[in-house]
């Protein structure tokens, strides 16, 4: 018995067989995968994650937009609502985004004899309404330092809905919980069907 031990392990090392396959150099390490199965939970997550990106940016862009109901119709004069949803990008943590969106001016009149003067003084108010945003919001973040670049786009209405209609939906949602027992022909055939034989 004595040195079988020793024999044992010489032979599984680098004078044995499997030595000779592997070289000797090679480690348990070597042979599998030491992250398994971090390395396939994590790229799992990530494309469940990517599939969201579009989306999830979509929403942040309409989050940063100044809409038109933000100023007073045809000016570049901003509301209370305005100025504090200006307020609320501006102390976004861990810093606000630099990127603010602008909806283009839809809240002008339109006059058909003239079309170039509608598109005129829809630019000519834009660049008012990002004036007004960017000095809002350098006054909102004064010794911060916070470059604020605003863009004009021209979304598709904002998402949303109506606080009647979803609390409605809310509360007919929970009053909905409750059992019904079957009646009438359901509640016989039922029975016929349980007691044949």
């Amino acid at each position: 018995m004595k040195g079988i031990i020793n024999k044992a392990v010489l032979a599984s090392g680098c004078g044995g067989l499997l030595g000779l396959v592997v070289g000797c150099e090679t480690t348990y390490r070597d042979l599998v995968d030491p992250c398994y199965p971090q390395r396939y939970e994590y790229e799992a997550r990530q494309e469940v994650h990517e599939s969201y990106a579009p989306q999830i940016q979509n929403g942040h862009v309409l989050d940063q937009t100044v809409w038109n109901y933000h100023f007073d119709p045809g000016t570049d004069h901003l509301t209370p609502g305005g100025m504090e949803h200006l307020a609320y990008l501006a102390r976004r943590r861990p810093q606000p985004d630099p990127m603010v969106y602008l909806q283009t001016a839809t809240d002008l009149s339109y006059d058909p004899a003239n079309p170039d003067r509608y598109t005129s003084m829809r630019a000519d108010l834009d660049s008012k309404r990002i004036a007004a945003i960017q000095k809002y919001l350098n006054a909102q973040t004064a010794g911060r330092h916070v470059d604020f670049v605003v863009t004009v786009h021209d979304p598709s209405p904002e998402i949303g809905i109506a606080a009647i209609p979803a609390a409605t939906t809310i509360q007919r949602f929970y009053s909905g919980f409750q059992g019904n027992l079957p009646s009438g022909a359901a509640a016989s055939g039922g029975s016929s069907a349980g007691s044949g034989k």
